[in-house]
């Protein structure tokens, strides 16, 4: 375990406060630990400890409580564009553990935004990867990876043909995304 994470995991026991942990718990059913830490205290977080790389958020991922891995996912938003292969690399590492729609969300929406522009085509491709993966919150990862692409109508055909492949699934938060990349299509007509 190195230094950073040793003093990360100090802070977020520090911060941690059982209302913050009583909220996660309500709100983000999963498997994993919680400390009870606010997002605002893990958006600091991944300020201050970007500079850690790569092989820190993989062992913050490793590490397991939901604070950890979301700082990760904060964090790889923060240098992705210091090297976007490894960032595709390590979301791949990353979906093979989700445990929580926030986790994935978060995965989804925050971990490669900076290259959403520059590798648009990788990013579809993991998409498509997920898209008929049998863990469903890969499946969910598929659809929040090209949320933001719902911005662009001549991407529209792909992401609805992404949304199609999904719209019987069974799983309740894959039916969630369904319903809110649907939503997406119909914003700003």
């Amino acid at each position: 375990m190195s230094a950073q994470l040793k003093q990360i995991q100090s802070i977020l026991k520090a911060k941690a406060i059982p209302e913050a942990k009583a909220a996660h718990e309500r709100f983000v059913p999963g498997k994993e630990s919680i400390y009870g830490v606010r997002t605002p205290v893990l958006n600091e977080l991944a300020q201050q400890f970007k500079s850690g790389g790569f092989e820190l958020l993989e062992e913050l991922w490793k590490a397991g409580a939901l604070e950890e891995k979301l700082l990760a996912v904060k964090m790889q938003g923060k240098i992705a564009k210091t090297d976007p292969e490894r960032a595709l690399k390590l979301t791949q590492l990353f979906a093979k553990s989700i445990g929580n729609w926030a986790v994935c969300d978060a995965m989804g929406m925050q971990g490669l935004k900076p290259i959403l522009k520059t590798h648009q085509k990788e990013i579809f491709a993991l998409a498509w990867k997920y898209n008929s993966s049998k863990d469903f919150w890969q499946r969910r990862l598929s659809l929040v990876l090209v949320e933001w692409y719902t911005r662009i109508k001549e991407l529209h055909p792909e992401i609805k043909k992404l949304v199609k492949n999904l719209e019987n699934d069974e799983e309740y938060y894959v039916k969630k995304a369904v319903v809110w990349i649907n939503r997406n299509f119909t914003k700003g007509k």
